[in-house]
């Protein structure tokens, strides 16, 4: 059997060119970044829209035995084309931390990709080492501000910016730096972030113009003064010089499938501690572009999808056409509690009692956020028709159509069945709603997320969590939406919490501001914001040959 960097490096693909005309682009709309990249002109997201629908990949709580978000994602978008439609992909970029981690790349799998492969999931075309520069000066500018002579009163123990790099390292999690004294900068406590965490990524995905950028940027708040006062990176004088570090990365990437369906790919800010969604322009731009624009959000639909419509549907006024949930037999056999090295048996039983955390995602979508949505059975050659027909009528028990994928192993001919469920349902009318109004107080705001879409009895704030809470209120952030940072793992805050727990209550130990991207951050449990490499990390297996051609990504 191939791997995906095999299919992809095989894979015979057409000049960029050629796929910026399947949408009407010209020559003059582009810049290229070698034969198969190229950036698109912002002044595309201006022209006026299709009528498009707007079509969400979502998908159950992940698991160690896969969902195939992605993979689905493309496979789907593959499967509109054939049907004669206009479609084009719109996802975020991959980031390094995962790639030489545990999770690997995300540019699909099999022969559902986008290409090409080892680019997109590497430097690409340098979007998150400019989001990376464009913080990391920031942090150098506070610094420096404070070494000579700190004008404005900035209190080093309540500095909130920290500096980031795109990789998992957890050493970096807590630091000392400026160590040495005199020309040497202040000794301060600080620490790394992941880039894809960084407020800058969230700012960029969120943007909707250059100026738009720079005044976000601006009103990033990177500590306190003494007296208790928000110091913004425009009172350091700092947004304008990040910008220019930014202009470039501010426009989306064009890309291909593997059968030539244009692909939008750019930024990636994680869902589990960010807002888990590719740009708003490249949204937009498809948008203009296509008449089927399909697009994905990180994680389940408990992060990623809740993220999406309260966060960037709201600040951006999308309204979403549907949405599909990705699901597979054996994930929910996993959370069902069958162990992993048994998922490749037939287990009716553990299948049955991991099936409510799928019909929770389900309702969630159509009985909060009151969308139509269809199911994607990301189907395994050991799955049975048991198990398949056991899926199947749950969903339709509760009003959701489902279709059965292979499209890893067979492309878009095996997306046509979902493809053309996914029509249907953008002809249906909807009444998309949010979960919650963000003019209600911050507290409210987290306890409706966390009862109404993770299923929980409430929340528990921390002391410091109340007194932050409290003083975002008090300097006039209260009416911004919020950021939940919370384990992918389970609704809960508890990753071995599996399925669809109930009666738990989800703590939360910190709240800060994100006020250039315009939301509230929450973290909960002991979810990091750097994460950290596993015992065999997926390094270990990549290489590249003599001739260049580089092995083991996936």
């Amino acid at each position: 059997m191939k791997t995906d960097i095999e299919i992809a490096q095989e894979a015979k693909t057409e000049h960029i060119l050629k796929i910026a005309q399947k949408l009407g682009l010209t020559e003059d709309e582009i810049e290229y970044y070698g034969r198969d990249k190229a950036k698109v002109s912002l002044s595309v997201m201006e022209r006026p829209r299709r009528g498009s629908k707007l079509i969400l990949v979502t998908a159950i709580t992940p698991t160690p035995a896969g969902e195939g978000k992605t993979t689905t994602t493309i496979g789907l978008a593959d499967g509109l084309s054939l049907l004669g439609k206009r479609a084009v992909v719109a996802i975020r970029e991959p980031s390094l931390g995962p790639v030489f981690g545990v999770k690997g790349g995300a540019a699909g799998g099999g022969y559902a990709q986008v290409v090409p492969m080892e680019d997109i999931n590497l430097h690409f075309t340098g979007d998150i080492h400019a989001v990376g520069a464009a913080n990391n000066l920031l942090a150098a500018m506070i610094d420096n501000h404070i070494f000579q002579g700190n004008e404005l009163g900035i209190d080093p123990g309540k500095i909130s910016w920290k500096r980031c790099v795109d990789m998992n390292d957890r050493q970096l999690r807590f630091i000392e730096d400026g160590l040495g004294g005199g020309k040497n900068g202040v000794p301060r406590r600080d620490g790394y972030d992941i880039t894809v965490a960084s407020e800058v990524m969230a700012i960029l995905c969120l943007a909707t113009s250059l100026s738009d950028l720079k005044d976000r940027l601006s009103r990033i708040v990177v500590g306190y003064t003494y007296g208790g006062a928000p110091v913004t990176a425009g009172d350091l004088k700092a947004a304008g010089a990040m910008a220019a570090l930014l202009k470039e990365a501010l426009k989306p990437n064009l890309v291909q499938t593997l059968e030539g369906t244009p692909a939008l790919v750019h930024g990636g800010p994680f869902a589990n501690i960010a807002h888990g969604c590719n740009s708003v322009i490249a949204t937009k731009t498809a948008l203009a572009l296509g008449d089927y624009v399909v697009t994905e959000a990180g994680f389940g639909a408990d992060l990623g999808a809740e993220k999406f419509f309260d966060i960037k549907c709201r600040a951006a006024g999308l309204k979403p056409s549907a949405v599909v949930v990705v699901a597979t037999v054996r994930a929910l056999k996993m959370h069902g509690g069958a162990p992993k090295a048994d998922l490749a048996r037939e287990d009716v039983d553990a299948l049955r009692r991991g099936l409510p955390n799928l019909l929770r995602h389900l309702s969630n979508i159509k009985n909060v956020y009151h969308l139509p949505v269809a199911v994607a059975i990301n189907r395994f050659p050991a799955d049975t028709d048991a198990e398949i027909s056991l899926i199947t009528e749950a969903c339709r028990d509760v009003g959701a159509d489902v279709a059965l994928s292979t499209v890893w192993a067979e492309g878009g001919k095996d997306g046509l069945a979902l493809a053309e469920k996914v029509v249907e349902l953008c002809e249906e009318e909807n009444h998309f709603t949010y979960c919650y109004d963000e003019k209600a107080p911050i507290r409210e705001k987290i306890s409706a997320v966390a009862t109404k879409i993770y299923g929980g009895s409430g929340v528990e704030f921390t002391p410091d969590a109340e007194e932050q809470i409290d003083r975002l209120e008090a300097l006039g952030f209260g009416e911004l939406p919020v950021c939940m940072a919370k384990t992918q793992y389970s609704f809960s805050d508890d990753p071995t919490k599996l399925g669809a727990p109930e009666g738990f209550f989800i703590t939360v130990r910190e709240v800060k501001v994100s006020a250039g991207a315009g939301f509230v951050v929450a973290l909960t449990g002991n979810v990091m914001t750097m994460p950290g490499l596993p015992k065999d990390p997926a390094a270990c297996r990549i290489d590249v040959d003599g001739e260049g051609k580089i092995k083991g990504l996936f």
